[in-house]
């Protein structure tokens, strides 16, 4: 069995999901290189994107003028964004695992790790319009990337981790269902950080 899918792993998302599924599901990826190889990236492509985008232009969040914050307070920004993406895409490799053995899945932490990295790839590739850092723009473009993500996850679970369609579809929700409610509490625990001093000072 080979340890990997082919090289161009995990760009196979956007040109040929359906064999990237089938070499996936044939293969027992190494958890550390899928770690350092793919899922690293993934988290930090994002965060230098926002980075780069706010240094140059700042963030537009309507009409008015851009919001410009000062480097240190961008560089506190941009790590907490690749931490949350980095703790985030492994969390979800685990709890996928864990739900593993109640849907019939294989339970190999590599496969877990490839799968989210397969899944979260349009999202990452999506994020360069941070670059061009308006709330709107950011919105229009990410909404297409998680709809493709989504059908990445449904169409992919059920091949990748060895269970059947109706179990691989149960699988997948409960899984969109734990990143739910992953996002809420980041979004609560962001409000809550800001609300007592601990972020940005925008001046509202």
């Amino acid at each position: 069995m080979r340890t990997l899918p082919s090289s161009w792993f995990p760009l196979g998302a956007l040109f040929a999901p359906q064999c990237t599924f089938a070499e996936l599901a044939a293969a027992t990826p190494d958890p550390a290189r899928i770690l350092f190889k793919h899922i690293l990236w993934l988290a930090l492509a994002p965060a230098v994107f926002v980075f780069v985008g706010s240094s140059l232009f700042g963030w537009r969040l309507g009409a008015g003028e851009p919001l410009r914050l000062p480097q240190e307070t961008l560089t506190l920004i941009a790590m907490g964004y690749f931490l949350a993406l980095l703790v985030g895409l492994t969390s979800t490799a685990a709890v996928s695992r864990w739900m593993a053995a109640t849907y019939g899945g294989r339970d190999a932490l590599g496969a877990h790790l490839a799968l989210v990295a397969l899944v979260a790839t349009p999202l990452v590739i999506a994020s360069a319009v941070h670059l061009f850092p308006h709330v709107f723009v950011n919105v229009l473009a990410l909404i297409p990337a998680l709809l493709w993500s989504l059908y990445l996850l449904y169409a992919g679970l059920p091949t990748v981790l060895g269970t059947g369609p109706e179990r691989g579809m149960l699988m997948a929700s409960a899984l969109v269902g734990c990143l739910l409610v992953g996002a809420v509490t980041l979004l609560c625990v962001s409000v809550a950080l800001w609300a007592s001093g601990i972020g940005p000072a925008i001046g509202v």
